[in-house]
């Protein structure tokens, strides 16, 4: 089984890993300590002490507080929500449904039909990053991306108890 150094995973991280190297990372069993190397250069890019329990997207992580409750929290310390609830109800969100809204992002006659499609755009409330973008129906619900079950996550995949708050 191969072993990727810190390096290699801070480029995986940043997207600009070697397309081969990727290739290969990819192809192969993950190594056992992975999952600890990506966790601990998330967190020290990050400015607060939470402990991050899992990722939860672009800038967004699900970390421990020290009352013992999990919340959704961005790179720049905004607290969404509670894990369990859908951070996207809790975001700035802006929607492209107009024509004039859709030609800011596309050719005039290659915009979607705002009337059958529109984007909706997610973006933290503190510091303006984007967190998602959504290409749905006008009509379509306001989903969560996933329920991730930490608790058989780090029990059962990892065979390790969920970290603690220090």
């Amino acid at each position: 089984m191969a072993q990727y150094d810190r390096k290699t995973i801070e480029e995986l991280i940043d997207g600009t890993i070697d397309f081969y190297k990727l290739k290969e990372m990819l192809s192969n069993f993950k190594d056992t300590d992975r999952f600890d190397k990506y966790i601990s250069i998330l967190q020290e890019r990050v400015p607060w002490d939470d402990p991050i329990l899992l990722p939860a997207g672009l800038h967004l992580y699900i970390v421990l507080k020290p009352d013992g409750k999990r919340v959704v929290k961005c790179d720049c310390g905004h607290e969404f929500c509670e894990a369990s609830d859908n951070w996207k109800l809790h975001a700035l969100i802006h929607v492209r449904d107009t024509e004039e809204k859709m030609v800011e992002l596309y050719p005039k006659l290659l915009a979607p039909d705002p009337e059958w499609q529109v984007i909706r755009e997610y973006y933290c409330p503190n510091c303006a990053s984007q967190l998602e973008v959504e290409a749905v129906t006008p009509w379509y619900p306001i989903l969560k991306d996933f329920e991730p079950d930490i608790d058989a996550f780090y029990n059962e995949w990892l065979k390790r108890p969920i970290p603690q708050v220090k």
